[in-house]
């Protein structure tokens, strides 16, 4: 019996995604850093003949530009294989939007090692961003993490599940987030500056697709997986067995129609709809503005450095652990759709406070009144999966994340220009335009 249950124990842990997820987001913060110093030195020596008052802002522009052409390759390129990944991922296996991303991300990080050993020029990045987007990028390989965790959790606690896995994903990034800047400078004596930072980056990802391959088993569906049609009777008398997490978040995702009650596996296709507008408002305003913070903390009044910029995104992984605990909370207490307005009016309220840092103590006051900024789009995962088939998953979370990424992109690159356009005269503006945009994510609501 011992030995039976050790083995059904490590079979279990066998279908753990968070190594996955703990170890690709540690790599991802160790490459967000990296590429941004590295392009940042890139146009320091390139306007190096620049008069000194003019070096900084020209190297913000230089440095604007190159991110508005990366980010709208990296966004758009995986528009071509996405969708097409997360269907192969529901007909034959459900680590193949998993497994390809990653190999992407390997390859694409491996790119700017070389870059930096060899003096390429910066320009490859772009090349790098399209290897990555048409393996799947971010896009396939988050549909496919949350398809997995939905697939072996049952519907009393999936709202808790995908929260613990942003949670996961916060932690590891607050970790990278604080030892990348280290990194980057401590081996700059014996290795050339970042080269030792980007190598870590390559065998996080080198780890996470050696697990995924080899270590990895699919879960079972749950049993009280959606995808399984029940009798109105059955899910009538389940439905106060429900508790914790779970009974906020069915509450919260029956209440705009009355009618779910007697119909749980059809969708409401209002209510949907209506997610998804609040999810892209709300994601439009949080990505144009965490687009153009690195840009605002590099510049007078903070001109922060690595290790400074390292503990800034640490400061941001902590909203992880912040809205996990709000989730954990509220939802003895709310529906889901009262913890997604908590959630929007933290990120309002903290962001419009950025809009008017002049210091370095009031950026960390802002952060921390965005302590329940990533409550929203969890929650809204949360909710959809509650009605669709378990066999959509990929689907329904693919054309999500899709949604987001179009509409990030096309966000980065105003957000950018607004920003070129905006930094001698207020370099905060674009803050103010994504507190008014989240405020209208609150109407679909």
């Amino acid at each position: 019996e011992a030995v039976t249950s050790s083995m059904v124990g490590v079979t279990a842990m066998r279908t753990w995604i968070e190594p996955v997820v703990a170890g690709s987001q540690v790599a991802s913060a160790f490459y967000d850093t990296a590429l941004l110093l590295v392009v940042k030195n890139y146009y320091n020596q390139t306007n190096a003949t620049a008069p000194s008052h003019a070096l900084e802002d020209a190297q913000q522009k230089a440095v604007s530009n190159f991110y508005i052409i990366y980010n709208l390759v990296l966004g758009l390129s995986p528009l071509v294989s996405a969708y097409s990944l997360s269907k192969l991922g529901d007909r034959m296996h459900r680590k193949i939007p998993i497994c390809f991303p990653l190999l992407g991300y390997l390859g694409s990080k491996t790119l700017l090692l070389l870059l930096m050993l060899l003096g390429w020029p910066i320009e490859v990045m772009y090349g790098a961003a399209a290897f990555n987007g048409l393996t799947g990028g971010f896009t396939t390989l988050w549909a496919g993490v949350m398809a997995l965790a939905s697939l072996g959790s049952s519907e009393s606690r999936r709202s808790l599940r995908l929260i613990v896995i942003e949670l996961v994903y916060g932690l590891a990034g607050f970790l990278g987030s604080m030892a990348s800047g280290y990194l980057f400078v401590g081996f700059s004596d014996h290795y050339r500056e970042g080269t030792v930072l980007v190598g870590c980056s390559i065998a996080c990802y080198a780890f996470c697709l050696l697990y995924s391959i080899f270590v990895l088993t699919v879960p079972r569906p749950a049993a009280s997986c959606p995808a399984k049609a029940k009798s109105t009777e059955e899910v009538g008398s389940q439905l106060p067995a429900h508790t914790g997490a779970a009974a906020a978040a069915v509450a919260g995702s029956s209440q705009p129609s009355q009618s779910s009650s007697s119909t749980p596996v059809s969708p409401s296709k209002l209510m949907i709809i209506m997610l998804f507008v609040a999810a892209i408002l709300y994601d439009l305003a949080v990505v144009g503005a965490m687009n153009v913070l690195p840009l605002f903390l590099l510049r007078e009044p903070l001109s922060w450095n690595a290790v400074e910029l390292g503990h800034g995104n640490a400061a941001g992984y902590v909203i992880f652990i912040t809205s996990f605990l709000g989730v954990f909370v509220f939802s003895r207490y709310l529906k889901d759709i009262t913890m997604i307005m908590i959630g929007v009016v933290s990120f309002s309220a903290g962001i419009l406070i950025m809009a008017f840092v002049q210091w370095t103590f009031l950026f960390y006051i802002a952060r921390a009144v965005m302590l329940f900024a990533l409550i929203p789009l969890p929650t809204i995962r949360s909710m959809l999966s509650k009605h669709v088939e378990g066999s959509s998953y990929g689907k329904v979370f693919v054309l999500l994340q899709l949604s987001l990424v179009t509409t990030g992109v096309v966000t980065s690159t105003v957000y950018n220009k607004i920003y070129q356009n905006t930094l001698n005269w207020y370099s905060g503006f674009c803050f103010i335009l994504s507190f008014l945009v989240s405020c209208l994510s609150l109407l679909p609501l």
